[in-house]
């Protein structure tokens, strides 16, 4: 199997760059034509929050909505299909920041018991626990 950077699936989403969509684009079509499967690590799905969130400006929605684009295409495989569809869930009906609950799902996931934080906010989720 095959990793997905960043840029890669930003690229995929975003378009800005006709030529680098264009490439992943045609190397999907061919992992899609042998039945391979292409994975996007918890850390590129974090990294790739961020990216849309901070550089591009994308609403919560449109990322949202994006994740579950790429979730539902059979030839992706994201590190953990529980995360992220716990992530998207709890998204779609809070207004926490999207990393923050994807650290708290993939923690949990993890076999974490709560995850420490300074951040009082993030401290509402139910797997955070403010460190005092």
């Amino acid at each position: 199997m095959i990793a997905l950077d960043t840029n890669v699936v930003v690229r995929f989403l975003v378009r800005d760059d006709e030529k680098q969509a264009l490439c992943v684009y045609k190397r999907f079509k061919l992992a899609e034509k042998n039945r391979k499967q292409l994975f996007i690590p918890q850390t590129v799905l974090l990294e790739t929050l961020w990216v849309l969130e901070s550089a591009y400006k994308l609403s919560r929605e449109e990322i949202l909505d994006s994740l579950e684009a790429l979730n539902q295409m059979p030839i992706i495989e994201f590190e953990s299909d529980y995360v992220l569809d716990q992530m998207i869930v709890t998204a779609r009906n809070t207004r926490q920041d999207l990393s923050d609950i994807l650290i708290g799902y993939a923690s949990e996931n993890a076999g974490c018991n709560s995850v420490l934080t300074f951040d009082k906010k993030a401290s509402k989720l139910p797997m955070f626990e403010l460190l005092r």
